[in-house]
């Protein structure tokens, strides 16, 4: 039986909100590659609302509805990406 610290976190949620786990010591397996593929859409997705937020504060004449509109997606992105940081650190190798 695999243990919990051998379970990839993967990056997406159940239909639940419940964090969804991938079992394998496949790392070029299907799922492996398209949880590898969605971590680098997520933090795309990331940078380019980095990017965005810059402007959009440093432009005084921002609507306060696209600030918070801003401050939804950077939200969501921030989830992800901390997501993806858990499970990358999960992956690591331990010191022996």
């Amino acid at each position: 039986m695999t243990t919990s610290n051998e379970l990839r976190l993967l990056p997406w949620a159940g239909p639940d909100g419940k964090p969804c786990f991938l079992s394998t010591d496949d790392s070029d397996g299907h799922m492996s590659r398209l949880a590898d593929t969605m971590e680098s859409a997520q933090l795309g997705r990331a940078t380019e609302l980095l990017d965005q937020a810059s402007g959009m504060l440093a432009d005084v004449d921002t609507e306060p509805n696209d600030l918070r509109l801003l401050a939804k997606d950077l939200t969501g992105a921030l989830r992800d990406t901390l997501r993806v940081a858990t499970s990358r650190g999960h992956r690591l190798a331990a010191p022996e």
